[in-house]
Formats: structure tokens, sequence, C-alpha cells
């Protein structure tokens, strides 16, 4: 397993103590660590902020509901992949779940290989949300590194101005604005101005053009 593998947890959050176990014998049974709750509101209490993986929650349980529970992480920016589980499920429910961001909705009871297919998705989807979320960190501590006059310089080299047209409009001589450039590509790690673009567009300091 690769150490992102291992820094993974599924959180099983449901109120009965047969499916927690169930579950958790289940899922460890194929590498994967897992962390059980009886209720969300528990789950709300113990979640480590930075945590990867997903949630397998079940729709009916005492307290907060799963649907509500769903609302509640959203709030609280809590945006792990959701995998909602009934033994009562009904199509507004599923279509209530799915509206709100779960991935998915499964009836119980349910094929094993079912639902360890959907965690797997489910994983491979947070490490890829994590992935963004690490790059996009990386990039702004770069930007956040430049000066406020390397700052100007990538604003209006993004925009498509040439060296000389960015001297005029900040009213110093072209060989200031070449230097001020070359430091700011190499403190955004960046070789070409179309890596220095994707990173503005990113980093929301330009905006793209639709067709």
């Amino acid at each position: 397993m690769t150490s992102d593998q291992d820094a993974q947890k599924v959180f099983v959050i449901d109120d009965d103590a047969d499916v927690r176990d169930s579950l958790k014998w289940l899922l460890e049974s194929v590498g994967l660590t897992v962390d059980t709750f009886e209720n969300a509101l528990d789950f709300i209490d113990r979640y480590p902020g930075d945590a990867s993986g997903c949630i397998v929650m079940d729709v009916r349980m005492p307290g907060l509901s799963g649907i509500n529970a769903q609302k509640k992480l959203a709030e609280l920016a809590i945006d792990l992949p959701v995998i909602m589980i009934s033994a009562h499920g009904n199509v507004d429910m599923a279509v209530t779940a799915l509206t709100q961001g779960a991935l998915t909705f499964i009836e119980k009871p349910f094929d094993d290989q079912v639902l360890i297919d959907h965690v797997h998705n489910a994983m491979e989807k947070d490490r890829i949300r994590m992935a963004r979320k690490s790059a996009q960190s990386r990039m702004q501590g770069c930007y956040d590194s430049l000066t406020r006059r390397e700052k100007q310089v990538m604003g209006l080299i993004v925009k498509g101005l040439s060296n000389q047209e960015a001297a005029d409009e900040l009213g110093i001589n072209r060989k200031t604005v070449e230097g001020h450039r070359a430091h700011m590509m190499t403190k955004m790690k960046v070789d070409s101005l179309a890596e220095l673009v994707q990173i503005a567009i990113a980093l929301g300091l330009v905006e793209t053009v639709e067709e």
C-alpha cells in the first residue's frame, strides 16, 4: 500500500453496533483503515481537520439523521466523499442525498464487493482532491513570496503585456521589468509564460475567457 493509502481512513457512521462492526471487519479485510462512530455528532466532535478518505453513513439515525448530517458537514467544510447506506431507502431520500453531494446511495442488504468498489472509488476521488488542495497551497505559497513589484509585473505579464508595455504601465524601465520578471518566474517555479498563466488562473488572479 502507498503512504497516501495508509494515511486515508474510512469513517463509518451508523447507530447499529452490529452494522458498525461488520463494516469495520469487511473494510479492514481489504486493507483499509476504519474508524467507527455511533452518530454523526460524535464523528463531527472527533473529526481531525486534515483527514483524507471517505464517509460511509447510515441515512436513518437518532439525533442527527444522515441527510441532516450532510448539511452539517457542508457547513463545517468537511468535504470528504460520502457514501449513504440505508435499510429503508426510498427514491426521494436517495435523490436528496445525491443532490446534497453524496457520492452514491446504497440500500441494505448490499453485496460486499459493491460497497468495497464504491469505497475504493471514493478514496481515489479524495486522493485527487487532496492532491489539488496541496498543489493550490504550494502555488499560493509561491505567490505570497513575491514582492509587491513582482506581483505587479506578474499581473501585467499574464494579461499579455510585453516587458516594454509592463514597464510603461508601471513607469519603470524595461531592464528593471526584466529583472523582476526573472525573479518572479524563479519564485513561482515555472519555466514558461503558459505555466505562469495556468497558475494565475488557478489562484483566481485572472479570469478565463468563455467562448
